[in-house]
């Protein structure tokens, strides 16, 4: 069976490391579907989940805040600032931050970092999507 390495690592610690058959991630220009052997690359990621087939089969979702991906002859590395697996996520805070992130893009008020805020909305509806992508697994 082919394999690659595979990095996931966030800015506080290694999320997972290990061989894989596929990775599939979303970057700035659409759905990436990696493979051993892959063309070099280096893209920008959305916030989003990176699904991980590993050599063993199983399936590993992890959401990520945005980052980097970068292919390698050896290695597939993702870098992101955010990065946790899909079942330690928590609907109720994601669900929270939505509703806050969309009460404040609603209230026109001079203070409001409509940049931050608008950000804060993406990360909150791609966890949720992690999450309900994990749901329909049955995990």
């Amino acid at each position: 069976m082919n394999t690659m390495q595979v990095e996931v690592v966030s800015a506080e610690r290694e999320i997972f490391s290990g061989e894989a058959t596929m990775l599939i991630a979303t970057a700035i220009s659409g759905e990436l579907g990696i493979y051993p052997q892959h063309t070099p690359l280096l893209t920008s990621l959305k916030p989003g989940d990176v699904r991980i087939q590993t050599a063993d089969g199983e399936e590993q979702v992890i959401y990520v805040s945005g980052g980097i991906l970068e292919v390698t002859p050896k290695k597939v590395t993702v870098l992101s600032d955010t990065a946790m697996r899909a079942d330690d996520l928590d609907e109720a805070a994601a669900l929270e931050a939505q509703r806050k992130a969309e009460q404040a893009l609603k209230d026109n008020k001079a203070d409001i970092n409509y940049a931050k805020a608008k950000i804060e909305l993406a990360q909150a509806v791609a966890q949720l999507a992690a999450i309900k992508k994990m749901a329909k697994r049955g995990r």
